[in-house]
């Protein structure tokens, strides 16, 4: 039986990565070619080839004598010097890759060594192409072309009826399928054999989607598409097949961006996945210095991996839930796998989404503990403030609390449903949290200070409606649901939730965004909304909603630097800003309820790289699943720089004054970012 090919890698030192300025590995790069000085702890030579010294290619480090797999890449030089820093006495293969290249061959040595190593030019554009970041590739699916919308259903041209523009259509393929899947990676590009016999490209692509345990999403995604939507796919996989290759070429890294020091640990276990890691305190990146990393693993296990970067070593601890009825992924069903067989791979109960760490160090994570049904308290008929305005049935996530000191568990069930989570910056460490998707239209908090003094998860936590200030008083009145017209003498409720979500730095708003169609199957496009909580939040609390110009959609993922602009992705393929201080036009009123009143408070900025097939408008195939503000110059890129986890680029990208800062990751081949 083939195993599974997927790895589970940590690229972590400070927040992801560490960038050398004019620490000594730059000084020893800057003498003579010959004489690159080597510390007992280095490795360091020249990578040349039959062209000469190789400029701007990645040289990586490898070890399996510690306690986990461990790695080490740099770059080299405009003379192709290079030097690996503070690297663990072990012994390590290195080799050379790089674009334009392949492989080298993997030599054998120890730390404390001079090693000059002899780069090979790929023989083809083909075989150079094998080493492109996953949207190159990617960017060859044909995307139907604007003509096509709106769609006209089953019995016209096969495009679903909710795909009104070519936006939607991008916006799905990004938010529901390469948010997940490395479309772009030779195991999405290509086909294995193992689907089975197979008469054509689009049976094989038919029992892809179904063979694993998400195939029940998939299901979703692809009957908002149509029928059309795997012909597409199976056609783009025939193209590759027939030798069709991408039509522009990555740039080899420039700059600062030959200044990376990577370091990579692989953790957990084979048949888990990473969704999301923590190593501190947002708002004080000092807080954990040097301590373990946690990660997490949504739907596929209930342990959660835990690294410690200087022992190099790795360790698991499992998660507990409440309620022994709480569902399992084991109940999903799944398909054949040519990877696994019959195998459901994932065992959760726990679906845990994301960590985040507190000023203690103890680690928060929206996790489920029990099955959906709420509590009374939650619903109607309750006398909990927040259940009064806005009564909840379901919650499919809720919170718990990790102390390393004690190693004790707190399980901490909520009325609203989890999945993002940020501390504010506030006397009761308010952690506020995001829903994901739009059903149950509101906004989540646990007081902390409050539970941690009582215990009392019910009294603790509360919620809110999403209500826009449309009559204009300043004040949150009665309101009108989201599915009736406006009332002059009315504010008016958007049914929405948070997907990103972030506490300002500035003020007390609180800041999310909300999925667009792809992902939240709704008719409502993907806002920046603005919620400023009041004295008594599930009564007063008030959202502002902002949409992106025109060339712009499909926002995911959300921060704030120090300033308070926020940041997001957008899947037009652009990373943009949000200004609120640019606004020039009143915030309220009735055309607060468009969120198309201050276009002039965005910047965007494309992203690097090629736009889709039979796609005109400006942009990227491009995609990042979340964002990240480096406010303390964590990296040294200078405070307040902006990273997009670029899926498709396998890459974290930042924004310094401008301009893009792409910070590969070239191993292994097919990285995938997800919100590292």
């Amino acid at each position: 039986m083939k195993k599974s090919l997927h790895v589970q890698i940590a690229v972590i030192a400070g927040i992801a990565l560490c960038l050398t300025g004019a620490g000594s590995g730059l000084k020893a790069q800057r003498a003579p070619a010959s004489a690159v000085q080597v510390g007992s702890t280095e490795i360091g030579g020249v990578v040349t080839s039959s062209k000469g010294p190789e400029a701007g290619v990645w040289v990586i480090a490898e070890t399996t004598d510690l306690p986990t797999k461990f790695a080490r890449v740099v770059v080299t030089d405009d003379q192709g010097r290079y030097l690996i820093p503070e690297l663990p006495k072990a012994s390590y293969d290195v080799w050379v890759r790089g674009y334009g290249l392949v492989d080298s061959q993997k030599v054998k040595t120890e730390i404390g060594r001079q090693l000059n190593l002899t780069a090979v030019p790929a023989p083809s554009a083909a075989a150079a192409a094998e080493y492109y970041p996953g949207v190159y590739w990617y960017s060859l699916l044909q995307i139907p072309p604007k003509s096509e919308f709106p769609g006209s259903g089953l019995n016209g041209n096969g495009i679903r009826e909710i795909m009104k523009t070519q936006h939607y259509w991008i916006d799905t393929v990004k938010n529901s399928c390469q948010s997940c899947h490395a479309l772009g990676s030779k195991g999405m590009r290509t086909l294995e054999k193992e689907w089975g016999a197979t008469t054509s490209s689009l049976d094989a692509w038919t029992h892809r989607v179904q063979a694993g345990q998400a195939r029940g999403n998939m299901a979703l995604t692809l009957g908002q598409f149509g029928p059309k939507a795997l012909s597409l796919f199976a056609d783009w996989t025939d193209r590759i097949a027939r030798g069709e290759l991408p039509t522009e070429k990555p740039q080899r890294p420039q700059g600062v961006e030959r200044n990376v020091v990577i370091s990579m640990w692989e953790w957990s276990m084979a048949k888990a996945y990473l969704h999301d890691a923590i190593s501190t305190d947002k708002r004080n990146p000092r807080v954990n210095a040097n301590g373990p990393i946690y990660g997490s693993t949504e739907e596929s296990t209930d342990m959660v991996p835990v690294l410690d970067p200087i022992k190099n070593a790795a360790l698991q601890i499992k998660h507990p839930y409440r309620d022994p009825k709480t569902p399992s992924s084991l109940d999903l069903t799944h398909g054949h796998s040519p990877y696994w067989g019959d195998e459901p791979i994932w065992d959760g109960h726990t679906s845990i989404h994301n960590p985040i760490m507190d000023e203690k160090g103890r680690v928060w994570f929206t996790a489920r503990i029990r099955p959906d049904a709420n509590p009374a308290y939650c619903k109607a008929g309750s006398d909990h403030p927040s259940a009064k305005v806005v009564p909840l049935e379901t919650s499919g996530r809720q919170l718990s609390m990790y102390d390393p000191k004690t190693g004790k568990w707190s399980l901490i069930d909520t009325c609203f449903s989890t999945q993002h989570l940020y501390f504010a910056k506030d006397a009761n460490n308010t952690l506020w949290t995001s829903a994901g998707g739009p059903a149950s239209g509101v906004v989540g908090w646990l007081d902390t200070k409050l539970y941690e003094q009582t215990g009392d998860e019910v009294k603790s936590q509360g919620w809110t409606p999403l209500i826009i200030d449309t009559n204009g008083n300043g004040k949150r009145d009665a309101y009108v649901e989201a599915n009736q017209p406006l009332d002059p003498a009315k504010d008016k409720r958007v049914m929405a939730a948070f997907y990103g979500v972030q506490p300002s730095p500035i003020d007390d708003s609180i800041w999310g965004q909300s999925m667009d169609v792809g992902f939240s199957r709704m008719d409502q496009p993907g806002y920046i909304l603005r919620l400023v909580p009041g004295p008594n939040p599930p009564q007063t609390a008030l959202t502002e909603v902002y949409l992106p110009p025109d060339e712009g959609y499909g926002s995911r993922g959300i921060d704030l630097d120090l300033n308070g602009v926020v940041w997001t992705t957008l899947s037009s393929g652009h990373f943009a800003s949000f200004d609120r201080r640019k606004c020039k036009g009143p915030l309220n009123g009735p055309a607060a309820a468009t969120g198309k009143h201050c276009p002039e408070g965005w910047t965007l900025y494309k992203y690097p790289g090629p736009q889709f097939k039979g796609v005109t408008d400006p942009g990227s195939a491009e995609h990042a699943y979340y964002v990240w503000v480096d406010r303390y110059n964590t990296l040294g890129l200078g405070p307040n720089v902006p990273l997009a986890m670029t899926n498709g680029g396998e890459a974290v990208t930042a924004l310094v004054n401008g301009k893009f800062v792409v910070i590969r990751i070239p191993y292994p081949l097919g990285f995938f970012s997800k919100n590292v």
